[in-house]
């Protein structure tokens, strides 16, 4: 008997994240791309097509709404990043499988959760996937390491 594969297909046109169970969808989430475009070019912050792999999971021991910066949890008396593009709830660290996203990883490329909910459905990010944290709460928690995930146009 085989076992079921999990993956993960991306819809940049769509703004839609699809969990496939053996390619039956089980769960689908409105997510936001990049609002630079799609692309793999190191700064660009523009959002990578093609084949990934979940490479980490990180922050399933901390309460939805935490805070990362540099992937670390902050305490709620830790000052918050300077930056706007907060990543919140969850992060799952995507690994490119093709040789034009290699370089997906060291871009720092995550599906997150973010604190912009009311952009999520458009193009808003900085290339990462953005979620809303309780949805990206269950997608972590439906993924384990390595599922694939593709990104497409």
């Amino acid at each position: 008997m085989q076992t079921s594969r999990t993956s993960i297909h991306i819809s940049i046109r769509d703004q839609q994240l699809t969990v496939k169970e053996d390619e039956t969808p089980i769960r689908t989430y409105p997510v936001s791309t990049s609002r630079f475009g799609i692309g793999t070019e190191q700064g660009s912050l523009k959002t990578p097509t093609g084949r990934f792999r979940v490479a980490e999971k990180i922050g399933g021991d901390t309460p939805a709404g935490t805070i990362f910066q540099s992937r670390v949890p902050l305490k709620p008396d830790d000052p918050r990043p300077p930056t706007e593009d907060l990543v919140m709830s969850r992060i799952l660290w995507l690994d490119g499988l093709d040789e034009h996203n290699a370089n997906t990883r060291e871009r720092f490329i995550y599906i997150h959760g973010t604190k912009h909910e009311g952009k999520i459905g458009s193009p808003a990010s900085c290339g990462c996937i953005r979620m809303r944290n309780a949805d990206v709460v269950e997608l972590f928690d439906l993924v384990g390491h390595d599922t694939p995930v593709i990104i497409e146009e």
